[in-house]
């Protein structure tokens, strides 16, 4: 009983991370170093600790929902992003999942579905920044003919 009472807790049964928690850590790294941003700096804004920082990022401290909307608001993402490109195997090993294979069945990610992908909410939000529309069409246009020429190419 206490084995599974860990595993409700979100610990694998060998008392390591879990590893959904360990790839939401690694996705608020990657954002971190993408925004040239410090530990001690995303501490500071989040009013924590570097240590915390850090803990969270190894997966070693469970991110609580509240805390990870701010820290979606620091670095400038969406909630999303911390499971974008999860693999199938890494999200079966939710707390809930564990305790209830049979029951809670993962639905394979839609990889395919770009408007899922962190990236295209990104690429559209920084879009519409561009105050130059002229100079916005002519990227779209770019934008727009690269996609139909890279498809015109694996077809091939």
């Amino acid at each position: 009983m206490a084995g599974s009472k860990k595993n409700v807790r979100g610990r694998m049964k060998d008392s390591e991370p879990n590893p959904v928690d360990v790839y939401a850590g690694q996705r608020m790294r990657l954002r971190r170093v993408m925004l040239k941003m410090s530990q001690q700096a995303l501490a500071r804004k989040l009013g924590l600790t570097f240590q915390q920082v850090q803990k969270y990022e190894k997966g070693e401290n469970r991110i609580g929902f509240s805390r990870i909307c701010d820290i979606a608001d620091v670095l400038g993402t969406t909630l999303d992003y911390f499971r974008d490109g999860m693999d199938k195997k890494t999200a079966e090993n939710s707390p809930m999942r564990l305790v209830n294979p049979p029951e809670c069945k993962v639905e394979e990610m839609n990889a395919d579905d770009p408007l899922k992908k962190t990236e295209t909410l990104e690429l559209i939000k920084n879009y519409y920044k561009i105050h130059n529309r002229r100079l916005s069409r002519h990227i779209f246009n770019l934008v727009r003919d690269m996609g139909k020429s890279n498809s015109v190419m694996s077809k091939k």
